[in-house]
């Protein structure tokens, strides 16, 4: 973290009580936010934005927010300290930079950005004002995915040595009414899903150094399944199985597979191995879920029920929220989604040379939120 932004960290706002939110971006997703960003006592949510006024306001009215407009409704507007960025993945560097010249602090939904240049360009713009980025998944602050945390780091399963990741399905365009975006660049089973996986393993074992992967598609194109466009072909342009090898900074490895390929469903895979038991992790794509720990000579795991917070999305943004106003760091950062991408764009470029390629980003762990963090609480 630059000087810049660790300067935002440690300063606490002037401001008190509930932080003022804008959300930028009407669309499906937005709801599954508002569903909490809107009950969560510490945020107030003020503006709803889109390109689209009329669904601005539609969205608005569902949830009883009391502002709606274009996106200067949201840039312009003087209580909000955070942008929500829902706009679509193109967009997304382009509105958080708008609202980093604003001075507003911005949540991102996934990805990051499209590419390295765009991402890094954005780090050193809110570094240099002192503003806050963060990013989708939070999933990694829910209940399951922080026990797995302290669990590890209690050293119940010793120094955690590998990893296993496995995210396997026949492929959206089964069932999905417009698959094609997903079979696109900066899509793909990698891109799409990998965001969930590889965060959740820097979160085990710190970054990421290098990566080794091979990939590859079994069709130049495919046809849409479902919906007003089924039996309608579209271009596969991305690899649709990837295999990937990572090595962190600790040393540890992991072995990941992203494919849309399979006739089989393995979803929400992850097992870290460490030098005294395995343990399996919830579904990275959710908040909550049981855990699995086997020791040497166990036939049966030991089940460990998730404690904590399982709100759903938005925990991150709360999270923002609340180190804004006590000058501490916030958990899901612009630097660790960066990261993710820069991992995930040098798995791609190894699947295409079949050489290892270095991760030059870094992203260190975040603390573990305590075990009763409370989103329904009013602490501000």
């Amino acid at each position: 973290m630059s000087t810049a932004s660790s300067s935002a960290a440690s300063s606490a706002s002037t401001r008190r009580g509930p932080v003022g939110v804008a959300v930028i971006g009407a669309g499906n997703i937005s709801k599954q936010y508002l569903d909490n960003l809107t009950v969560f006592p510490d945020l107030k949510v003020l503006v709803i934005a889109d390109l689209f006024e009329d669904a601005a306001e539609e969205r608005a009215k569902e949830y009883g927010v009391p502002g709606w407009g274009g996106v200067d409704a949201a840039l312009n507007h003087p209580d909000v300290e955070i942008i929500v960025n829902l706009t679509i993945p193109a967009a997304h560097v382009e509105v958080a930079t708008a609202a980093v010249n604003a001075g507003k602090h911005v949540w991102t939904e996934k990805p990051f950005s499209l590419d390295r240049e765009s991402g890094l360009a954005l780090l050193k713009a809110a570094d240099a004002a002192g503003i806050r980025l963060g990013c989708a998944p939070d999933t990694f602050l829910g209940a399951g995915l922080q026990t797995a945390r302290r669990i590890i780091e209690r050293g119940d399963i010793g120094t955690p040595l590998t990893a296993l990741t496995m995210f396997q399905v026949p492929g959206p365009d089964a069932w999905h009414p417009n698959p094609a975006f997903l079979f696109a660049h900066g899509a793909g089973p990698l891109f799409d899903m990998g965001p969930y996986y590889l965060t959740a393993l820097v979160q085990a074992f710190g970054s990421v150094r290098r990566v080794a992967a091979v990939g590859s598609s079994s069709r130049a194109t495919r046809v849409v399944g479902s919906g007003p466009k089924a039996g309608e072909e579209f271009a596969v342009e991305v690899p649709t199985h990837v295999s990937a090898q990572l090595q962190f900074e600790s040393g540890a490895s992991s072995h990941s597979v992203f494919s849309f390929e399979s006739p089989r469903l393995r979803m929400g895979f992850v097992e870290i191995t460490g030098t005294e038991a395995t343990l399996e992790l919830p579904d990275p794509n959710h908040f909550d879920g049981d855990l699995k720990l086997w020791r040497a000579g166990d036939e049966e795991p030991e089940i460990i029920p998730a404690t904590g917070s399982a709100n759903g999305r938005g925990m991150g943004v709360l999270d923002m929220a609340r180190s804004i106003r006590a000058g501490a760091p916030h958990r899901a950062t612009g630097h660790l989604a960066y990261h993710v991408l820069d991992t995930m764009v040098s798995i791609s470029e190894s699947a295409e040379s079949g050489a290892f390629v270095d991760v030059e980003s870094s992203a260190p762990a975040s603390a573990v939120l305590p075990e009763d963090w409370n989103p329904t609480a009013s602490t501000l």
